[in-house]
């Protein structure tokens, strides 16, 4: 029997869809990436806002009309969140995201159309175990935690993934030791918020985690993913800056810097506050380099309020940034705050800002790329480009599927190869380089 999984969403789904993955081959299915030869296909969804919804609809059906004969599994945050009302008639099962061990149990009974929301598991018996990793070669997700407590008025990540729950230390650490035994250079650290980890049994440990995850031996460098401005960890920088296998990047979603917004929003920040961390980072780490990822459209911003969020963008001069926009979404604080045609009406205008905005930072971006030409950096190669002396990579700068690449040319590079490369050019969002090693 051959098992295909397709991931949507973030990167919490992709170690999701791994131990899924793992369950069935335990199973005795065998994986296949082609959904046309699967017996059972699996797709792991995300519901965190309408666009993802809609994707996540739009794959389940596209998979089944491939491959009606198959078996059909919807999974993750869309199931979480909808799977008790939802009337799919097409799904063979429908399966939260809460206990992952479950999931095995759901293979044995198939042919009942079950729709299985499990409850929140004990966090020493929670599944782990990932036989199969679903990214690219040598890089890897490690998940610190699950759910969060900050209940920002807008997000929907504690009605479907629940409130923190961290993973005991000992259990990150035999993971993060397994992924570098199987030869793992990137570790991507992950949770919906890092520096919380720790914070649901008392203060962050989070330092603590990175201290430890960075003196275990071997040839490996961590990458930390997503860190709230508000609580951004005292001691952090300076660890960054004593421990050469952590990246100095740092991905801060600070969502706005309209004060009123942010209050709104259910953040602390302000425009001063978030420049002055932004500056605290890199006056300690030169090399810093600062990802972050803002809203538009939310209830109560104005053209007022979105200047001081172009203002922030220019002054703050961040290395990448991802914008979206507001998506009302029920169960949460700020879905009342207006009605459907005001915020469609809303989401006109933002849409606008949008471009204005993603235009102002492109700018900032190209001219902030233009530091590395003329260094010599570590690239992990992604892709070889056939019949061609070339390759694509990705150096410090550049975190999986959000950022630019490195185009590199040069013999012998394939994906997985760790390789030197000196950068000689700037090309769009972009590098250019050449393999000196």
């Amino acid at each position: 029997m051959k098992i295909y999984i397709e991931s949507l969403g973030c990167a919490k789904n992709q170690v999701d869809s791994e131990i899924l993955l793992t369950q069935a081959l335990h199973k005795g299915y065998v994986r296949t990436e082609d959904p046309a030869e699967a017996d059972l296909i699996v797709v792991n969804t995300c519901g965190f806002i309408e666009s993802a919804k809609a994707e996540s609809i739009d794959t389940f059906f596209s998979l089944h009309d491939a491959n009606p004969d198959a078996k059909i599994i919807m999974a993750g945050c869309l199931a979480q969140r909808y799977g008790s009302e939802m009337d799919l008639e097409e799904a063979d099962a429908i399966f939260g995201n809460h206990d992952l061990g479950k999931f095995s149990d759901l293979l044995s009974s198939l042919d009942e159309k079950e729709v299985l929301i499990p409850d929140y598991p004990d966090p020493d018996r929670e599944a782990d175990e990932r036989d199969v990793l679903l990214g690219y070669p040598r890089s890897a997700y490690l998940k610190i935690s699950e759910g969060c407590d900050h209940r920002c008025s807008y997000c929907a990540i504690p009605v479907i993934r629940g409130p923190l729950r961290s993973r005991p230390m000992e259990r990150i650490i035999a993971d993060a030791e397994d992924l570098i035994a199987r030869g793992v250079y990137e570790i991507c650290v992950i949770a919906q918020d890092l520096g919380a980890y720790g914070t649901d049994s008392g203060p962050s440990r989070f330092v603590e985690l990175m201290d430890r995850l960075s003196s275990l031996e071997g040839d490996f460098v961590l990458r930390m993913l997503y860190i709230h401005p508000d609580t951004f960890p005292e001691g952090l920088i300076g660890l960054v800056k004593e421990r050469r296998n952590i990246l100095p990047y740092f991905d801060i979603p600070f969502q706005h810097a309209d004060g009123a917004v942010l209050r709104s929003m259910r953040r602390t920040g302000n425009r001063g506050s978030y420049v002055a961390l932004v500056r605290r980072i890199r006056e300690a780490l030169p090399d810093a380099v600062i990802r972050t990822t803002l809203m538009l459209g939310y209830p109560g911003e104005d053209r007022a309020a979105f200047e001081e969020l172009l203002r922030f963008v220019e002054e703050a001069r961040f290395d990448w940034m991802g914008s979206f926009l507001y998506s009302r979404e029920e169960d949460t604080p700020a879905y009342g705050m207006r009605g459907e045609k005001e915020h469609e009406k809303a989401h006109k205008a933002a849409a606008r800002w949008q471009k204005e905005l993603e235009a102002a930072q492109e700018k900032v971006t190209e001219e902030r790329l233009e530091r590395f030409v003329g260094h010599e950096y570590t690239a992990l190669i992604e892709d070889r480009i056939e019949g061609e002396e070339l390759a694509i990579g990705r150096i410090y700068s550049q975190a999986p599927d959000v950022d630019g690449l490195t185009v590199i040319m040069g013999r012998d590079m394939n994906p997985g190869d760790v390789v030197r490369v000196g950068i000689t050019k700037v090309r769009g969002l972009d590098l250019e380089g050449v393999r000196i090693d």
